[in-house]
């Protein structure tokens, strides 16, 4: 059988948000714009800047808005953000965001023992915030958080899903995306569930979001473009995580994937470069190593480059 992929894909770099909001140092403002700026000098055709939320939930967004207001938006980059409820979509629409994302667990009893409502009625209850947002001109997507496994649940059955899937159809939203909050996705479960959303609903813009907890990050993006998925978030240094799932830390790394495409001819149209650049800086304003195996052993291309007159190989 050929080993068939795609020949493009589009990344989204989540780092400002998914990368930052579980790290204990919180960045200033100026340093979260520096990291921004490299992010949108390497290439990026979409950024997720931030979340609004509430700061005391998660201070290490309390910033978003002035990020937004700050930045010198590029054209034809899409620019977007986290938003929790109606004030979060106020927010948004106050700093000049034109790009939000809806979120929802896929488990039922975690959604239960925190919302008190299933997980669709959950997405149900998101029709004030899309009037909101369609009145003022923001474009809305939706998120399924554990929709490959959750910790609070044995499995989480393909139907919960889907249920969730129709409730955001329903609500007007056909861009949605199937995350791996928990990093427990593995590349034949990634398979068989990407197939059957594919199939049943081929009018959703897909996004896939993997953890690299368990080291099957690349493994499962690799899975997805096999069936012809070509949107995929990641995060600058590999850092972040979900500080509400324990042992969840640490995002696919951006440099990573990049990586790995450029290898395989899959185009991104981002500087590999710049974002090895950005990933570095990180490392250094967040004070610890990353995860990220390119960070650490550099490209695969600039081994010859490295190798002493003279070596032999024994």
């Amino acid at each position: 059988m050929a080993f068939e992929l795609i020949k493009k894909v589009r990344l989204c770099e989540v780092g400002l948000r998914d990368g930052l909001q579980n790290e204990k140092k919180i960045l200033t403002a100026d340093e979260k714009m520096e990291l921004l700026d490299g992010v949108q000098a390497a290439g990026f055709p979409v950024i997720e800047v931030g979340s609004f939320v509430g700061p005391r939930a998660v201070p290490q967004m309390a910033d978003t808005d002035q990020l937004f207001m700050r930045m010198k938006k590029r054209d034809g980059v899409e620019y977007r953000a986290l938003v929790a409820n109606v004030k979060g979509v106020e927010r948004a629409e106050a700093c000049g965001c034109k790009k939000i994302k809806l979120n929802v667990s896929a488990s039922v009893s975690h959604n239960l023992a925190n919302l008190n409502c299933t997980p669709a009625q959950s997405v149900a209850r998101f029709g004030e915030c899309v009037d909101r947002a369609g009145a003022a001109g923001i474009e809305v997507s939706g998120s399924i958080s554990m929709a490959f496994g959750s910790p609070w649940d044995e499995e989480i059955p393909i139907g919960n899903v889907q249920e969730i899937v129709e409730a955001y159809l329903n609500a007007g939203i056909t861009e949605i995306s199937l995350s791996d909050a928990s990093g427990m996705a593995y590349p034949s479960q990634v398979y068989d569930i990407c197939l059957k959303m594919k199939e049943n609903y081929p009018q959703v813009n897909w996004w896939l979001h993997f953890h690299n907890t368990r080291g099957l990050g690349i493994a499962n993006i690799l899975t997805a473009m096999q069936l012809g998925f070509a949107q995929f978030d990641t995060s600058f240094a590999g850092t972040g995580g979900c500080p509400f799932v324990p042992g969840a830390a640490g995002n696919v790394a951006t440099e990573d994937v990049l990586h790995m495409c450029e290898e395989m001819g899959i185009e991104t149209g981002i500087d590999l470069d710049c974002a090895m650049e950005v990933g570095h800086r990180a490392e250094s304003l967040l004070g610890h190593p990353a995860s990220s195996c390119v960070l650490k052993a550099g490209k695969a291309k600039d081994i010859l480059l490295m190798k002493p007159e003279g070596q032999t190989i024994k």
